[in-house]
């Protein structure tokens, strides 16, 4: 951890004693998590105060935090010769707090001060509502949009919420991790009827299995070709 970024964790220790909730630095980032209530009053300060001088949200995405600490891969076990097995099921729960499903992040730039802060709110409503930040960050418009579009957050008082990236008439939010990954309907132009076709889904979703390679000895090692001569 650099200097600035312990000295900016202090200073949003100090002036938000009450609104932050958690505070970490890892990999030279600092991240603060405060309660969806104190979200706007805390961008306000950190646009304004010039101690912070967050200008610029340089990003704003959705996570879903349903299956978080799940895992269906292992390949710590892989060898030379490939994956030590196939795939197998997790039985491991998830290590998040499921009163905690949805977050908005904020990714907040400091021209001034050459730093960068992570800002997070979590929800946990299953129709999960935050405060725009759009009256603060103009960039904020389009990155709420597509955060409503993709995972059914609402943000009040956004002036034109509606769907960026789904078709019309779309139904569901596609990066919910309870959405499945095959969809819900496909499309299709139908010659006959010389018009787009919304239809069930007919593909099944499959996992694939990581390819086994044995006794190549392209991928042999100079003491196994050794053996073999």
């Amino acid at each position: 951890m650099t200097d600035s970024h312990a000295s900016l964790a202090k200073k949003l220790e100090e002036r938000f004693s009450n609104e932050l909730t958690h505070c970490t630095t890892v990999h030279d980032q600092v991240t603060v998590t405060v309660a969806a209530d104190d979200l706007l009053s805390v961008c306000k300060i950190l646009r304004d105060d010039e101690q912070f001088a967050f200008m610029q949200l340089s990003d704003l995405c959705g996570v879903d935090y349903l299956t978080y600490g799940q895992v269906d891969w292992s390949t710590k076990e892989s060898t030379s010769t490939g994956f030590s097995r196939g795939r197998q099921d997790s039985d491991q729960e998830s290590s998040h707090n499921i009163n905690e499903r949805f977050a908005v992040v904020y990714h907040l730039l400091s021209i001034k001060h050459n730093i960068r802060l992570r800002l997070r709110c979590y929800m946990s409503d299953e129709y999960p509502r935050i405060a725009s930040v759009s009256g603060i960050w103009g960039s904020a418009d389009w990155f709420e949009r597509e955060a409503f579009d993709l995972f059914g957050i609402l943000f009040e008082g956004h002036p034109d919420l509606r769907r960026l990236l789904t078709d019309y008439g779309f139904i569901g939010h596609p990066f919910r991790k309870d959405f499945p990954l095959e969809g819900n309907v496909e499309v299709r132009y139908d010659p006959d009827k010389k018009r787009v076709v919304y239809e069930p889904v007919t593909i099944t979703n499959r996992v694939l299995v990581p390819r086994i390679i044995r006794n190549d000895n392209r991928f042999a090692t100079p003491e196994e070709e050794q053996n073999d001569a």
